[in-house]
């Protein structure tokens, strides 16, 4: 039987999961695997990037190199697919025939586009060489600021910690991690960031990034040695306009519960894919993605992709947080329970079903060791 080609876009953990995934599962050896990377470097470990300020080189982050029938070609972008001859086009003028593409292409940082945002002391936090840019620039006992409270907002701000630099929080949310946390969660959270030595200020929008600082829309002026925006993401979904392919409301290749696009030999994962319509930006929805791409490959069962609801669980500056579900009890007749422990550093949360039964929703921010 003649060896098929599955061309993936894109090589971060999400698409390294995938051809581990396909290479498992591929008992034949039926397909010959091309993989497409931007980055200089190969797939490595997203989550742990802060790791890079304590110690911790690229090399330790690096996945596991693939065999010999995938073919990675580094510091390769992809600038068109020819979905009729089913083709991808590079920059370097290559192209590169398909019987299955899986676009894995992720997401980029957004940068408010505020006065300022593109001067030199100004950066993301989304690669190895972003972390070697923010490390050069840092000089200790100065103030820097990250504007965003996110999961990554509060990453970056520890690395500046680390790097013995004095961090600022600017969130335009009235409560850090707005997403996990609900307002007594977010409380705790703040109180225990400010007593690590990070400033935080919420519901503080940025107007503009000045040369020695950041000003903020009530006039605020904080003085900033250098400034990380980590305000959320954006998918990668810049092939879809040309190829013809369908993006959802908010971006990201649109594709269905089987992670197709509207074309039967295109699939999207990760970061990139708007599934039916929502995207999803953690790592554990990315690798259940390929998995179930990866047997779609292999013609073997598998169940539609579905968003289990799986909390999202993170310790970081000493602090762990999870949130789950309805967080803010929405839902009509909900019950909710709570603890607020300020003086020892707990804050739970637990919502309930109007039956008393069914768990809705769970909140928890505590110190480590609590």
């Amino acid at each position: 039987m003649s060896r098929r080609t599955l061309v993936v876009v894109g090589y971060g953990p999400v698409a390294h999961r995938l051809v581990a995934e396909v290479r498992a599962l591929d008992r034949t050896d039926g397909w010959r695997i091309v993989v497409l990377g931007e980055e200089p470097r190969g797939a490595y470990n997203r989550v742990a990037l802060s790791s890079l300020v304590s110690g911790l080189t690229p090399a330790d982050l690096a996945l596991p190199a693939p065999d010999f029938l995938v073919d990675v070609r580094l510091s390769t972008t992809v600038t068109e697919i020819d979905r009729e001859r089913r083709t991808v086009r590079c920059s370097d003028g290559t192209r590169h025939p398909y019987d299955a593409l899986v676009l894995a292409t992720g997401s980029r940082p957004f940068v408010p586009p505020v006065p300022g945002h593109d001067l030199p002391h100004c950066f993301t936090y989304r690669t190895v060489e972003d972390i070697d840019a923010i490390r050069a620039a840092a000089r200790a006992g100065r103030p820097g600021v990250v504007i965003g409270g996110g999961l990554l907002g509060l990453e970056a701000a520890d690395a500046l910690r680390h790097l013995g630099m004095r961090p600022h929080v600017v969130e335009a949310a009235p409560r850090l991690m707005p997403l996990q946390v609900d307002t007594g969660g977010g409380r705790l959270l703040a109180s225990l960031v400010r007593d690590l030595g990070v400033e935080v200020r919420c519901e503080a929008a940025t107007v503009s990034v000045e040369e020695h600082g950041v000003r903020l829309a009530d006039g605020t002026e904080i003085e900033a040695g250098l400034v990380v925006f980590s305000a959320g993401i954006r998918p990668r979904d810049e092939l879809a306009a040309a190829t013809g392919l369908a993006t959802g409301e908010r971006g990201g290749f649109l594709v269905d519960d089987r992670l197709r696009t509207d074309d039967e030999r295109i699939w999207a994962v990760g970061e990139c894919a708007a599934v039916e319509g929502r995207c999803h930006g953690l790592l554990a929805p990315g690798h259940r993605m390929a998995a179930a791409v990866a047997r779609q490959l292999l013609g073997l069962d598998h169940p539609p992709f579905a968003d289990t609801g799986q909390p999202t669980r993170l310790k970081l500056l000493g602090i762990g947080v999870s949130g789950f579900g309805d967080i803010h009890a929405r839902t009509e007749g909900a019950i909710e329970f709570s603890e607020d422990d300020r003086a020892g550093g707990r804050y739970r949360k637990l919502v309930l079903a109007p039956d008393g039964r069914t768990l809705l929703g769970r909140v928890e921010v505590a110190t480590a060791g609590t």
